[in-house]
């Protein structure tokens, strides 16, 4: 296998650097698994050594910004959650959680959460 990018990447930055992506990594992983990956098979898709991908998943570093549009397309981790950090700060965790868990849901469920949530807004008149 022939990997584009190893663990000493020199456009790796961490995550010091980039305010907004503190939970970047632990949002590939915990996206890589519940779309029931392995680590090894994630990296392959982006081209990039396991390791590295561990890296970026554990270690709390950010890859380039190719990566980084890779594993938000594959991951379906949504880019204004990194990049607009302030507005993340103002919706509480359980709105991030259930925003997130949307945009992965299948979209043939979709009228179904939307029937939910139309309901729900109802009661609360």
């Amino acid at each position: 296998m022939n990997y584009t990018m190893s663990m000493g990447d020199e456009h790796m930055a961490k995550v010091e650097q980039c305010p907004g992506f503190e939970i970047f990594g632990a949002d590939v992983k915990a996206s890589r698994e519940r779309l029931g990956i392995s680590c090894r098979e994630l990296a392959e898709k982006i081209g990039v050594d396991p390791r590295y991908l561990a890296n970026i998943e554990l270690k709390a570093t950010i890859p380039s910004m190719p990566l980084v549009i890779q594993l938000f397309h594959l991951c379906s981790l949504p880019a204004e959650k990194y990049f607009n950090p302030e507005l993340r700060k103002k919706e509480t965790e359980q709105r991030q959680r259930v925003k997130y868990k949307v945009q992965l849901c299948p979209e043939k469920y979709l009228s179904v959460i939307e029937s939910s949530i139309d309901e729900l807004l109802k009661l609360d008149k």
